[in-house]
């Protein structure tokens, strides 16, 4: 069962470029596509950028510890460093607005 979604942001090293520019962009990006359809989830998109970071790939994951688990065994392949965010629906929004939290500021 799917329920969450994130937004993974790689940086490659000069050897992980390398390794792209040899492979080709689509056979890495089918990497990742069985990487996490293997987790139970589905990519939802995969790009490359310039900038901060080189790919982009949102996808739909089981929990957080499988994200977790994806991220950090790309970035212990040395080629690539992973951060990931959790992305939030509006639905899901609109129930944490809902939510009595309580919260009191601190005051001066």
């Amino acid at each position: 069962m799917i329920v969450g979604h994130y937004l993974f942001r790689g940086s490659y090293t000069a050897a992980g470029i390398k390794g792209v520019v040899k492979e080709g962009a689509s056979s890495r990006a089918a990497v990742i596509r069985s990487l996490v359809e293997g987790l139970g989830g589905t990519l939802e998109c995969m790009y490359w950028s310039f900038g901060e970071h080189d790919v982009l790939a949102v996808a739909e994951l089981p929990d957080n510890v499988t994200a977790a688990a994806l991220a950090t065994s790309i970035s212990a392949g040395g080629s690539a460093s992973v951060s990931t965010t959790v992305l939030i629906t509006a639905d899901e929004m609109d129930a944490a607005g809902k939510l009595q939290v309580g919260y009191r500021p601190a005051e001066a």
